[in-house]
């Protein structure tokens, strides 16, 4: 499956990103919910009146101020919607249910930046990152993700421990580092300035290119806060001055990254904490009340959760339009181009053998929960309630990869020799019965004629794509 997505991505021309892109599902999940709702009654009305377009605009404005977008952010933006809703362009089109949705989808995209904000490229290095934020926001994490990423892409970044109040905070981002590969200088107590002075001449003897900056932090916004961040940004000259705010605390996050903007003149924001349990009201508002990109998402606890923000792909993902250049993204990344012209070969020519499935199994499940992959197909979270009976219990991958560990080499190759007594001891090997054996082997058979079908299927057949997922 990854190989034939890696192939028609190719020879579309498109080439989506070097960078993952994922927004988890919980965050927009209400507002997402009650846009899609909204947008079902418009369709199945066919013809609009203004006094439709009028009811679904207040729908859509409640369902934002319910997410906690900021007011002052939701009444720009349906008014926008409005003036454009009420022309021509909808009320005379053959589809107007449809204009109606890409407005929507076209001011989304707006609102939270309109493209993907990138960092800043190093001119003349070493060049410095800030990481900035309250206390409790995961800015400490945020920076030691960040030389993650940076590392992953090419980079030889330097981390530098600058926070010399938060017990532990040091000791913190010297253990990140060291999981992260990445080599962190630490002042002690000295001065933050002295440290940054130290930091610069260490960066630019040891090659190092970007050099981010954990600061100090507090509960609250105080002056002595700002007095040592405004004397940092004077000493270090930053390429960037990045914002970490914690998503989960909603209409708070857009009033701590205008306040350190009016002070400090951020270049983007880093949100934290995604995929907790929040509405995401600040992500869409931050952007629209600072002017300050959102340029990265922390999506989890492990050092390669954050990942960079596309506006359009969270617009997309709100609407329920899918996201298939992130699963393309997520593809790329865990996919060899030689083994992928390989199997694709194998796939058309129906030699692929258990073995090969093993890997591209392992491939797939790198990429991310099944669940969370299956909501970044177009039409997906339309199809809610069909796919909450597709399994995508992660136990049932574990037991294919089982049952296919106990088989022998050659058994993975020619799993037609698996015969009643053969299938008896894989059962007994994978701790499973002869039952799930034959229905792996059968499913196996199934899924290698699919694969034939769609290597040779036109863009007219291309509903047979659902045949690809076999288990369920």
């Amino acid at each position: 499956m990854l190989n034939l997505l890696w192939k028609a991505d190719h020879k579309r021309g498109v080439y989506p990103g070097e960078h993952d892109a994922r927004v988890l599902n919980l965050l927009f999940k209400g507002l997402s919910e009650k846009l899609q709702d909204t947008f079902q009654k418009l369709k199945r009305k066919g013809r609009l009146t203004e006094k439709d377009v009028e009811l679904a605009l207040r729908e859509v404005r409640l369902a934002l101020l319910e997410a906690d977008v900021n007011y002052k952010v939701v009444k720009d933006f349906t008014s926008a919607l409005k003036e454009r809703a009420a022309g021509a362009e909808v009320l005379e089109s053959l589809t107007p249910a449809q204009q109606v949705i890409k407005i929507v989808n076209e001011e989304l995209v707006r609102m939270m930046g309109e493209k993907q904000s990138k960092l800043a490229p190093v001119d003349n290095p070493p060049r410095f990152i800030m990481m900035v934020g309250l206390q409790g926001s995961g800015k400490t994490t945020s920076a030691a993700k960040m030389a993650h990423y940076l590392k992953k892409h090419g980079h030889k970044p330097l981390l530098v421990a600058a926070d010399i109040y938060r017990p532990a905070a040091i000791d913190q981002l010297q253990t990140l580092g060291r999981d992260a590969g990445v080599a962190v200088f630490s002042g002690g107590k000295e001065d933050p300035e002295e440290i940054a002075g130290r930091a610069a001449k260490l960066a630019e003897k040891e090659g190092h290119d970007y050099v981010i900056l954990d600061t100090a932090g507090r509960l609250h916004i105080d002056e002595a806060l700002m007095e040592e961040l405004h004397r940092l940004r004077q000493k270090v000259k930053p390429l960037e001055i990045l914002l970490v705010v914690d998503a989960m605390t909603g209409q708070d996050a857009v009033n701590v990254a205008q306040s350190f903007h009016e002070r400090l003149g951020l270049t983007g924001i880093v949100l934290t904490k995604l995929d907790g349990d929040t509405r995401g009201g600040a992500a869409l508002s931050v952007k629209a009340v600072t002017g300050c990109p959102i340029k990265f998402a922390g999506l989890g606890e492990r050092l390669d959760s954050l990942e960079p923000f596309h506006p359009d792909r969270m617009a997309s993902r709100i609407l329920g339009m899918g996201d298939v250049l992130s699963l393309i993204d997520k593809a790329q990344s865990v996919v060899d181009e030689k083994k992928s012209r390989e199997m694709e070969k194998k796939l058309r020519s129906q030699t692929i053998t258990l073995e090969d499935f093993l890997e591209q199994l392992q491939q797939v499940r790198q990429m991310g929960p099944l669940d969370e992959l299956i909501q970044m197909i177009p039409g997906a979270q339309k199809a809610g309630k069909q796919l909450k009976n597709l399994s995508l219990d992660e136990s049932q991958l574990n037991q294919v990869e089982a049952i296919i560990n106990s088989m022998t080499r050659e058994e993975r190759q020619k799993p037609e020799i698996i015969n009643s007594s053969r299938r008896k001891r894989i059962a007994m090997g994978s701790g499973t019965t002869v039952q799930d054996v034959n229905k792996l082997l059968k499913q196996f058979e199934q899924m290698k004629k699919v694969f034939k079908q769609f290597g040779a299927m036109d863009k007219g057949k291309a509903k047979k794509m659902g045949k690809m997922f076999p288990f369920h």
